[in-house]
């Protein structure tokens, strides 16, 4: 089992980037790459060679589910999960989610106390 060290979070909301950034590495620990789009997340993703992605879903340009589907044909995504984070809470928006690929949905608002131990837990339930 690797050890969970970087995580590449992609948000186009520049509060909400600083405080995850914040959330992530002083709580956290991580090591983190920001990236305020999916076409810069897709630029830098194999030279950073993240261990976990956090992917807002909507975005202007490319949304969340075609950045994760444009990221499936450069990174392996079963060896480096990822989660979405999302205000859109219905059961069914989440499933659906899933169902493109994701481990799991954070949901925004979150709480930058416990954003680290929430994908802490989403990467050991996948034992990677």
């Amino acid at each position: 089992m690797s050890e969970l060290r970087r995580i590449l979070h992609v948000e186009d909301d520049p509060s909400i980037q600083a405080v995850a950034r914040l959330a992530l590495e002083v709580v956290g620990g991580f090591q983190v790459l920001s990236c305020a789009s999916g076409a810069q997340a897709l630029d830098e993703v194999e030279t950073f060679a993240p261990d976990f992605i956090l992917l807002d879903v909507m975005m202007p340009g490319m949304d969340g589910p075609q950045t994760l589907r444009c990221l499936s044909e450069r990174i392996d995504l079963a060896q480096v999960p990822v989660a979405f984070m999302t205000a859109k809470v219905q059961p069914r928006e989440i499933e659906h989610l899933r169902s493109l690929g994701a481990r799991d949905v954070i949901i925004k608002p979150f709480d930058p106390m416990r954003l680290a131990d929430q994908i802490r837990s989403i990467w050991a339930a996948g034992r990677y």
